[in-house]
């Protein structure tokens, strides 16, 4: 009797394994509601309205309007440019940021990091209002200045998303190999450029795109900061949107989502996992 129960758990185990291992697929199923319902159903219906008229009918006529608006172009290169300066002058303000950070020399707790991801806690809308009060105390308000005064609140705003993907990034940096470069007789500028910089590239590729795209997407900072005087991408989506001219915005999204693809496309042979991979802490 006691060897045929012997006998029969095993098999009993692997049904339960099995039927533990079915039931775990169901886990699943919130995911897959979610990503059908606000995911896929939302960009169907932006292909749609990209490709009809105001009745229904499939129409090129938002694509036409597109590529003939100098207007449209304009706000595009206007768009573009705004975001390469942000991620520029971000990156040139977030990489020594992020390098004291992560380096225990300068930085021997993590209360410095906290302080710099302090304001992302407080609400975009009152953010940017508090900007656009303060650079009118001292003289550079938007209706004067609309160009620096918008480019100032977008720095503002996404240093912070800047310096969180590269301090990461550099907290797994390998030690071990700058001081091997440095034994070898490499300055300390040439074991920057050449061993730190390589390292910390999937850093600097995630905080460039966390940076580019939202800045052309934005329509809250320029609008408010600027007065109206500088409009981008995402405001002219949000006109579009706010006048009820679907086709028009809706193919402007595409455009959009094209542009991500693009950077997304440029950026796929950075290897983000060799930087993870490596073990490493705080210098």
């Amino acid at each position: 009797m006691s060897s045929a129960t012997s006998e029969a758990r095993p098999g009993l185990f692997l049904r339960l394994k099995e039927h533990a291992r079915f039931k775990r697929k169901y886990l699943s199923f919130p995911y897959a509601v979610f990503l059908i319902l606000f995911v896929i159903i939302p960009l169907l219906l932006i292909v749609y309205y990209a490709f009809s008229d105001a009745s229904g009918t499939p129409s090129l006529d938002a694509l036409v309007s597109f590529f003939t608006s100098p207007n449209k172009w304009q706000v595009l290169f206007v768009s573009l440019f705004m975001g390469v300066e942000t991620t520029l002058i971000c990156l040139l303000l977030g990489y020594p940021a992020a390098y004291i950070l992560a380096n225990r020399k300068f930085n021997s707790n993590a209360v410095l990091v906290v302080l710099f991801v302090m304001p992302m806690w407080i609400n975009f809308v009152i953010r940017t209002g508090a900007t656009r009060d303060l650079l009118d105390a001292i003289g550079l308000s938007g209706s004067q200045y609309p160009w620096p005064a918008t480019l100032i609140g977008m720095v503002y705003n996404y240093l912070p998303f800047t310096i969180l993907p590269l301090y990461t990034t550099m907290l797994k940096l390998d030690r071990s190999q700058m001081e091997a470069a440095a034994d070898l007789g490499a300055s300390p500028s040439r074991v920057f450029v050449y061993n730190v910089i390589p390292q910390s590239l999937p850093g600097i590729v995630s905080a460039a795109e966390m940076v580019f795209m939202p800045v052309m997407s934005s329509y809250v900072i320029s609008d408010t900061l600027s007065e109206g005087k500088i409009t981008l991408f995402g405001n002219y989506i949000y006109l579009d949107f706010s006048n009820s001219m679907w086709n028009e915005g809706s193919f402007m999204a595409l455009v959009m989502l094209l542009i991500v693809g693009i950077s997304m496309f440029l950026t796929r042979n950075v290897d983000r996992s060799e930087t993870s991979a490596r073990g490493g802490g705080i210098w």
